[in-house]
């Protein structure tokens, strides 16, 4: 999870680039051949961003051309919070520890003259945020730790089915970005291999990504907390422990690429200073690399946001993208609609 600051169903749409329908014709009869084409990217205006993705799709996948990669090393890195979905009023996964602690604050007496938690169950923000990072762990520990990871992984889905966003009194796991999810599928029809790769806690995302974006557990990579094996009286666990493991964040974002996946990416795609070192890492490729930045432009159907935003600040990022002239989604222009829930004008 993404502790350095304030830390946080659907349908992916399976398009082919191109279909071709080829008629035998009758012995004496020609006819012609019928070719439709089919937009991998629906959900996104035509424009200089559209065009360089498949510009650069088009190129690494065509044998014979100069910037071709084999399928092998077409791996893809994405990051979650504020990239494949919102990350508003604050982290969901932060909602999910919140929620947690209250509903745990019945077995723990002391929490009501102890803080952060005191702060948390009188509904105070403003001194619960005073209590900054380290008070953030530790309602992150006190929820997330002391259980098996198939109880947590129960916990999560249990909440995903149950919590609602307060804006949009939708499902968390709805919240998520249509275009991405178009982008997602586009890139595995193209031989692309996609990876998350996020500040938030790998075992608050492994339950769920593959159902909503078609990436399983084992192509998940995120922050974590030390976890024991227990072999439970020939009934073998993990138990989740309370402390910190692996921040997978800023620089912790190569080094988990480098540990977990083993290839250097040729396509990252992030929205804040925290995914800055992954795409550096990535335009380091020497096959050619692709570097993707997410801006939040629309307040309207979403947020906008990015230097002054205490949540997915997006400032030396920005300004080594327009140096560097790596592509920049620019939300409210880029996209024909944000959510899946969402119609398109």
């Amino acid at each position: 999870m993404k502790v350095n600051i304030y830390t946080s169903l659907l349908m992916a749409l399976l398009l082919v680039p191109c279909s071709c329908k080829e008629q035998t014709p009758p012995e004496g009869e020609t006819v012609s051949v019928e070719t439709t084409s089919v937009d991998p990217l629906p959900s996104w205006n035509e424009g200089k961003t559209k065009e360089a993705i498949m510009a650069f799709v088009e190129g690494v996948t065509r044998e014979g051309s100069p910037t071709f990669v084999p399928q092998a090393d077409r791996i893809a890195t994405f990051d979650n919070d504020g990239n494949l979905w919102s990350e508003q009023p604050f982290y969901f996964q932060l909602q999910f520890a919140i929620d947690r602690v209250r509903a745990m604050a019945s077995d723990h007496p002391e929490w009501k003259d102890q803080q952060p938690f005191k702060a948390l169950l009188e509904g105070d923000m403003q001194a619960l945020m005073a209590e900054g990072e380290p008070g953030l762990i530790k309602l992150v520990m006190a929820s997330h730790a002391g259980m098996t990871t198939a109880d947590f992984d129960a916990s999560v889905k249990d909440w995903l089915e149950r919590a609602r966003h307060p804006r949009f009194d939708q499902p968390y796991n709805t919240l998520v970005y249509q275009p991405m999810l178009e982008l997602l599928d586009y890139l595995r029809d193209n031989g692309f291999t996609t990876f998350i790769v996020s500040g938030g806690g790998i075992d608050f995302m492994r339950p769920w990504t593959e159902e909503v974006y078609g990436i399983p557990p084992h192509q998940v990579v995120g922050s974590s907390i030390k976890a024991e094996f227990d072999y439970n009286a020939g009934s073998p666990v993990i138990r989740k422990l309370p402390e910190l493991d692996f921040i997978d964040d800023k620089a912790g974002k190569p080094v988990g690429i480098h540990k977990f996946i083993g290839k250097k990416p040729i396509f990252a795609s992030g929205n804040s200073d925290g995914d800055l070192q992954m795409l550096q890492y990535t335009a380091s490729n020497p096959k050619g690399a692709f570097m993707l930045y997410l801006h939040h432009t629309d307040a309207e159907r979403e947020w906008a946001y990015d230097r002054d935003s205490h949540i997915g600040r997006l400032d030396k990022g920005l300004d080594e993208a327009r140096e560097k002239g790596w592509t920049v989604i620019d939300m409210k222009t880029d996209w024909k609609v944000v959510y899946p829930f969402q119609t398109v004008e």
